[in-house]
């Protein structure tokens, strides 16, 4: 597996965590301390997935496109 292929799977894993906190506070269910939790978790979590996707854009861009090959 490559790097990339890491780090997409990384950003998987996030969206993941975030969908099931964004489902948990929509419920209703938590009590207000436990919402102030999953909304700075949520934010945690939002934080590390706009990582990944720099990581992720700056690979891509280090990468020549397809047919343009590095001369020399």
């Amino acid at each position: 597996m490559s790097t990339t292929d890491d780090a997409a799977s990384q950003l998987d894993a996030l969206v993941t965590r975030l969908e099931r906190t964004a489902e948990q506070l929509r419920s209703g269910d938590v009590s207000p301390d436990a919402a102030a939790t999953l909304v700075e978790d949520a934010a945690s979590l939002a934080s590390q997935a706009s990582a990944e996707l720099d990581r992720l854009s700056r690979a891509a861009a280090a990468e020549p496109h397809p047919g343009q090959d590095h001369l020399l």
